[in-house]
């Protein structure tokens, strides 16, 4: 069972460590401009990377549940090569927003890209488990041909 899932955990810990990372990041810059929970406004900088923080963790439960999801139901390879290009364009656009808010838009719209593909794989595979299981067709067959 290990094997079948390997690849998914391996990305799904990449990617708790780049949400943690992204924390860490918010600590640090309440520090260095002196802003103390609760406020979360200050100068432009600090705020560009409160928000890449924030929209980071508000897609990371969409994007573990339908990694997961591509991953069982259709190909855990596939999945977690999706995956790490979904962390890796996160990674660009919180860096990119650190820097200046119109650095964000490029990998912003990447990542949302790579998450759509994410859903599109696991509806794909779900659907292709109902079909096969209880009608007896293997639309993954059909789509290779």
């Amino acid at each position: 069972m290990l094997d079948q899932i390997h690849l998914l955990a391996a990305v799904t810990v990449l990617g708790v460590l780049e949400q943690a990372y992204f924390f860490l990041q918010v600590i640090y810059a309440r520090r260095t401009f002196g802003i103390s929970p609760p406020k979360i406004s200050g100068p432009p900088e600090f705020e560009r990377i409160f928000r890449a923080q924030v929209n980071s963790s508000e897609y990371f439960p969409l994007f573990l549940a339908v990694l997961w999801l591509a991953g069982l139901f259709l190909h855990q390879g596939l999945a977690a090569a999706l995956g790490l290009l979904y962390l890796y364009a996160r990674y660009c656009y919180f860096m990119g927003y650190r820097a200046s808010s119109s650095e964000r838009l490029t990998p912003i719209y990447f990542s949302a890209g790579v998450l759509w593909i994410l859903i599109a794989a696991a509806a794909l595979g779900i659907l292709h488990f109902y079909l096969s299981h209880y009608l007896g067709l293997n639309i993954l067959q059909v789509l290779a041909v």
